[in-house]
């Protein structure tokens, strides 16, 4: 009999599983459940955005295509940050399209951290659940800053000069933030880049929410002076266009940078699905109407479920970013898990316990208002019979 524990690296066993999916598992079994549990647009990919993909098997382009993607997509993805975020980027060297965003998060950590030789990645948090044990699998040693409520969930620069080190190698910028909804105006990014120039300190701009802002206009590091040499910047189609199961996302980055990112994609990937990518050409050359379309109801159902929990007595901070609302759940004597746990099995309705991003979101849940308004009210009213019931 074989031993598995001799067999498995102890470096995986170790990593705990996600804890929104750890959560998001005790559903499989209940009925009646009203969840506000995942992060995934409630619209269907807009129809000339499946036609292309439709006419793309119709054709019969079902082969590999080049390891950083198709050209005439890599020109979209420079031509939609050019004209939506000034950057410039060379389509032909500084751009990989990736399987979804997550796939372009791990292969940048993994070149550049430098396995068991104490390389540090400064992660603020809360924060979205892959980016610590990516770390760790690469080898690194998460550096956890906790932002906080006083601060709105933003990284100061004080904290991020404290957190610096000989072993810094990367720091982590998750803004539009999942799951606070927090975001960085260019005054305080600047405040970040001053504290960076002269290191040698790479940044993994994580902008996947940057078409979800409200009332302002997202601002991006690498836009500002001295950034771009050294930042990464991921994304993707999943959130922006509701392409979640086409797996597309994509990172830019300096030449020297991307070079070494593509020999991970190149050997663990090959490259991301052709359909998609022929899909995502039509949607980042013709799909703008169809974000400002999905931002504009985000932004409505976002002041329903901050007004909605602010009235119930759970008080919020206003998310500026993202699809998702963040409420204090500590003034009711439980944890975020007792909270979550109690709140699913009492009255059917699931939201994700705020330690499933990091220590730091003890006391607060995680609530996606990626959902219909009506769903939404569902959900508010079975909040409001649990809250009153445990104040009683």
């Amino acid at each position: 009999m074989i031993d598995y524990s001799l067999l498995l690296s102890k470096t995986v066993v170790n990593t705990k599983p996600s804890g929104i999916r750890k959560f998001f598992d005790l559903l499989a079994n209940m009925d009646d459940v009203v969840a506000l549990t995942v992060g995934q647009p409630d619209f269907v990919t807009p129809w000339h955005i499946r036609e292309a993909g439709i006419e793309s098997l119709e054709k019969g382009k079902t082969y590999y295509t080049s390891n950083s993607g198709v050209p005439e997509l890599r020109q979209e993805i420079v031509s939609y940050l050019k004209r939506r975020f000034g950057l410039d980027y060379n389509y032909k060297k500084e751009v990989i399209v990736t399987v979804g965003g997550s796939e372009a998060i791990d292969i940048a950590i993994r070149a550049v951290v430098e396995y068991g030789q104490g390389d540090e990645v400064i992660i603020p948090t809360p924060s979205f659940v892959c980016y610590e044990p990516l770390v760790r699998l690469a080898g690194g040693n998460p550096v956890i800053i906790e932002t906080k409520r006083e601060d709105n969930f933003k990284l100061t620069a004080e904290a991020l000069k404290k957190a610096i080190t000989p072993h810094t190698k990367m720091l982590i910028l998750p803004y539009p933030n999942n799951p606070t909804g927090a975001i960085m105006e260019e005054h305080e990014l600047l405040q970040i880049a001053d504290v960076l120039r002269g290191t040698d300190i790479a940044v993994l701009s994580d902008e996947i929410y940057a078409e979800m802002t409200y009332g302002t206009t997202h601002k991006s590091i690498a836009a500002l002076p001295d950034m771009w040499e050294r930042t990464i910047l991921v994304s993707g189609l999943s959130k922006s266009y509701a392409m979640t199961g086409w797996r597309i996302g994509y990172l830019c980055a300096p030449a020297p940078l991307a070079e070494q990112m593509l020999k991970i994609h190149q050997y663990a990937i090959m490259c991301a699905p052709t359909t998609a990518q022929l899909a995502a050409v039509e949607a980042m050359k013709n799909g703008d109407g169809d974000i400002e379309m999905m931002v504009t109801e985000y932004n409505r159902r976002r002041n329903h479920i901050y007004n909605g929990l602010n009235s119930i007595g759970l008080e919020c901070f206003e998310p500026q970013g993202a699809f998702y609302i963040f409420p204090k759940l500590s003034d009711y004597g439980l944890s975020s898990e007792e909270f979550c746990e109690r709140l699913l099995h009492e009255q059917r309705c699931a939201i994700v316990p705020g330690n499933a991003f990091g220590e730091s979101g003890e006391g607060y849940a995680r609530i996606s208002y990626a959902y219909s308004v009506k769903h939404i009210d569902e959900a508010l009213e079975r909040i409001e019979s649990f809250v009153k019931k445990i104040r009683k």
